[in-house]
Order: structure tokens, then C-alpha cells, then sequence
């Protein structure tokens, strides 16, 4: 596999493609919640995706390795991934996909300020300074937008940034663990094995399990399981293997933004001027966060 030291047309293409179905999964989950209870079916989803992956590793011969030497850090792992989607689930059965979306993905901004304390080399610029106060303010605006709070919810909104910081903290635990050393597959397997034990059997806690699901429903779950959780991760984690991080960083922005358009356009959420400014303010300081200058 031939490492590229910058972004072409192909990869643009890929990571496009990625981000638009991320943002459109904003919606399915939303629509799949009204089939199943959010935690049961965060849970299903990660269960589903388990076979997808193993299926996958297997027809590929990449196995799942070095489980009992990544153990603590896979634990840590994978439970980070299960509250992050408990909450991001449950943020979507109160709030809308376009409030929940500005806070979800507003994840690089607390990544980025976490990471300066933390992480040697990723001390904030002036450039991602105000990035990260541009994309601050931005969350903020959105949040008060009084057309797109109507329709939303404040508890939705809070469980929504906490998926986010759940988010960035299995970034961390990517970057500072030994679980950094093992495979793709292996780092994927932590998260959704973990995630489909713990998500199932807290989910009676949470209310019935099905509500009534339909053909569409399951549908929906099944866009997760394969193309979002399993098969999409492993193809973002295959660009990550070939063209720089900054450069795939910087595509992070499209998400929110077509996010907030799928809700407005096959859900009807409201999306007054102000909210469509406050998403600017994020898109842009999200990319000043993320792009990097180019070493010589």
C-alpha cells in the first residue's frame, strides 16, 4: 500500500463520501430510535458490527490480535466507545440531528485543547488558537439559536457533547496507550465487542427494548452495522494508512455541515439564518484546528 504524502483527487473523493455518510447516519440513528430503545439499539448495532468485522478479517486473513496484551487499554477503550454512543444515541432520541450534530462533531476543538496539555508536539498555534475559539463560539451561538432551540432539547444537547468528549477521549486512548501498537481490526474489535456486551445489558435500564419496529427500522440498523461501524471505519482507517492526518483531518468539517443539511432536508428540522452561522463559525475552526503546515 503506497504512502502518499498529500491528498488527490481519490482521497478527496473517499473522505467526501466518508463524511456524508457519517452525516446522514445522524439521521438514521434518529429515525431507527423510533424502532428500537436508543442504548438496546446502540447495542444491537455494535453486535452486528462484531460479525461484519470478523467476517471481514477473515476473508481479508487480517485477524483479530494481541487482545491479552491490549487488554487494559482495549477495556478502556471499548468502554469509552460505549458511553459515547449510549449518550449520542439517547442525545438523538431528545434533541435534533442538526443540534446534536454542531455538538458531536465539534469533538476536534476538545481534542485539540486537551491534547496541549497532553500530548507532546500538539502545543496550540495562534493559528489553532482561534480555530478553537471560532469554533467555541460557534457551538455557543448554536446552542442559543432561539428557531433551531424550539424544536431541540437542552438535556439532548448536553448528552450530545458528552458523546463528544467521549469521542476525543478514545482519541487520547489511541495516542497514549499501547493498544496504539495493534492492528486496525483489533482497535475496532475493542470498541464494538465491548460496546455490544456492556450496551445490552445495561439497555433494559433504559426502557423497552423495541418500539414497535418496522421494515425500516431495520434497515436503518443495518446501514449502521455494516456501512457505518464496521466496513466504514476500516475504509477511514485505510486512507488514514495512506495520506497524511492533517490533510484527512481537514475534511472533518463536512460532517456538522452536511449533517444539519439531511436533518433539514428528509426531516424537516427547523434551520433558521443565525444557526446556519453559528455552523460556519464551527466549519471554519474546525479546519484551522486541524490543518497543519507542511513540513519541508
Amino acid at each position: 500500500m503506497e504512502r502518499k504524502d498529500r491528498m488527490d483527487l481519490a482521497g478527496a473523493a473517499g473522505m467526501v463520501a466518508f463524511a456524508a455518510m457519517l452525516a446522514l447516519n445522524q439521521v438514521v440513528i434518529k429515525v431507527t430510535n423510533g424502532g428500537f430503545g436508543p442504548v438496546f439499539g446502540a447495542g444491537l448495532r455494535s453486535l452486528l458490527a462484531v460479525g461484519v468485522l470478523l467476517i471481514w478479517a477473515a476473508v481479508m486473513k487480517r485477524p483479530v490480535r494481541g487482545l491479552r496484551e491490549s487488554l487494559g487499554p482495549g477495556l478502556l477503550l471499548g468502554l469509552l466507545f460505549s458511553v459515547e454512543f449510549l449518550l449520542l444515541f439517547m442525545a438523538l432520541d431528545h434533541t435534533t440531528v442538526s443540534r446534536s450534530a454542531i455538538l458531536f462533531y465539534s469533538m476536534p476543538v476538545w481534542l485539540a485543547l486537551t491534547a496541549h496539555f497532553l500530548l507532546p508536539g500538539e502545543t496550540l498555534s495562534l493559528r489553532r488558537g482561534i480555530g478553537l475559539v471560532l469554533a467555541m463560539a460557534g457551538v455557543v451561538w448554536a446552542l442559543a439559536d432561539p428557531v433551531s432551540l424550539s424544536a431541540g432539547s437542552v438535556f439532548g444537547d448536553v448528552l450530545a457533547l458528552g458523546a463528544a468528549l467521549c469521542w476525543a477521549g478514545i482519541a487520547l486512548t489511541l495516542r497514549l496507550t499501547r493498544v496504539s501498537e495493534c492492528s486496525n481490526e483489533t482497535q475496532l474489535f475493542w470498541q464494538l465487542f465491548v460496546s455490544a456486551v456492556v450496551l445490552l445489558f445495561v439497555a433494559p435500564l433504559f426502557g423497552p427494548l423495541f418500539r414497535e419496529p418496522t421494515w425500516l427500522h431495520w434497515a436503518g440498523m443495518g446501514y449502521q452495522a455494516v456501512l457505518v461501524a464496521s466496513l466504514g471505519f476500516l475504509f477511514w482507517l485505510r486512507l488514514m494508512a495512506i495520506y497524511p492526518a492533517s490533510d484527512i483531518a481537514a475534511f472533518s468539517f463536512l460532517s456538522p455541515v452536511l449533517a444539519v443539511g439531511f436533518g433539514w432536508a428528509l426531516l424537516d428540522e427547523p434551520v433558521g439564518p443565525g444557526f446556519l452561522g453559528a455552523l460556519g463559525l464551527v466549519a471554519v475552526g474546525i479546519v484551522l484546528i486541524n490543518v497543519r503546515r507542511k513540513r519541508s
